[in-house]
């Protein structure tokens, strides 16, 4: 029982070919979608907000936009605003009863002062 080898034809290494490298494909579209998915559930993420100008915002609007910021802080940020001016610097928000650093630097990316 001799039998001849067998040899492969150019249309079988074509579809071992083209099959690996669709589960190649396949596995980095899987993980691109993963990567995406978590991106778009990550509360991190900072371009999900609008920029809020500080200086101009009323309670309602800094209330909506700004993370950790309930009613109670928003009246503390508009009563200083009004007492002492215009916030020069992020960090003054700081000094605004109730807001403290934390907070600031939560939301300093979406904070706006003009």
């Amino acid at each position: 029982m001799n039998s001849s080898p067998v040899t492969p034809t150019f249309d079988s290494v074509s579809r071992f070919t083209n099959a690996r490298v669709g589960r190649q494909f396949r596995l980095v579209a899987g993980g691109l979608a993963i990567c995406i998915f978590i991106l778009g559930l990550s509360p991190f993420v900072s371009w999900a907000s609008e920029p809020v100008n500080t200086n101009l915002a009323s309670v309602e609007l800094l209330a909506e936009s700004l993370q950790d910021v309930n009613p109670a802080k928003t009246h503390s940020i508009v009563e200083y605003r009004e007492a002492y001016g215009p916030f020069e610097h992020i960090d003054e928000l700081a000094a605004v009863q109730r807001v403290g650093s934390a907070t600031v630097d939560k939301n300093r990316s979406i904070i706006w002062l003009q």
